[in-house]
């Protein structure tokens, strides 16, 4: 199936590893350009060879997604690398604040607000000027189980990603005239490197909440976001897809 993403500019935040990479690899493979915008050094270089090696380009760039400056300049660069950005998946997240909240450590939790949800919204106002432009974009993000049904020690997390939907809603509102589409998914557990340093006893009592009893690959969260952005989904907007495999289905 042609998804008419052959030539397109995609930018991926979170783009080195995990499910950012993955959706980043599967953009590639549909024909896609691809920039990674990523805190984290390791792993980008790698991952931008990998797509090179498709024979699409590819470009990544160190950036803090929580700043608004390094933002801008980020898709600045991106634009002039690669073309106009048309497609943003937002996947850069932090969850390293795990704590109830009477004791959580309030700089924690503004950094999960600054990352997770502000990152969202400086990414998405770098990218709609040449969507605008463009008359056409796609926007994805990712946000989480946890933003559905909460999560335990995970208030800034949790709250961060159940605010994505709110922030894509309005997204979906104000830029449909420029036929924007706005879309948000929660992914439930996937098997990433968060997922694999857990104890072997938590795992198996979290797989027992998946109706597949097992865990998700990161290609599965990639298909979905890519269909999001092609052209064939050019009718769904402001909407929450449910990638959990029934994690939030009510059980006995």
């Amino acid at each position: 199936m042609d998804l008419g993403l052959k030539n397109r500019v995609v930018a991926v935040t979170g783009g080195a590893r995990g499910i950012g990479k993955a959706i980043a690899l599967e953009f590639a493979r549909e024909g896609a350009n691809v920039g990674l915008l990523d805190i984290f050094d390791e792993g980008l270089a790698q991952t931008v060879k990998e797509i090179e090696a498709m024979g699409v380009k590819a470009f990544g760039l160190h950036c803090d997604v929580g700043d608004h400056e390094a933002v801008n300049a980020s898709f600045a660069k991106l634009s002039a690398e690669l073309g106009p950005v048309t497609v943003l998946v937002n996947s850069a997240a932090v969850l390293d604040n795990v704590s109830k909240i009477e004791i959580m450590d309030q700089g924690r939790w503004e950094r999960d607000l600054r990352v997770n949800l502000t990152g969202v919204f400086n990414c998405v106002r770098g990218a709609l000027p040449t969507m605008q432009s463009e008359q056409w974009g796609r926007i994805v993000s990712i946000s989480s189980v946890a933003g559905v049904l909460g999560g335990f020690g995970q208030a800034g997390y949790s709250a961060t990603k159940s605010a994505l939907l709110g922030l894509m809603k309005t997204v979906a509102l104000e830029q449909g005239r420029y036929n924007i589409t706005a879309n948000v998914v929660f992914p439930g557990i996937i098997a990433t490197e968060m997922f694999q340093f857990m104890r072997d006893d938590m795992k198996e009592r979290i797989r027992k909440r998946i109706i597949f009893k097992k865990e998700g690959e990161p290609a599965d969260i990639a298909w979905a976001v890519v269909f999001l952005c092609s052209e064939k989904a050019r009718y769904i907007t402001g909407v929450a897809l449910d990638l959990s495999a029934g994690i939030t289905l009510f059980t006995f």
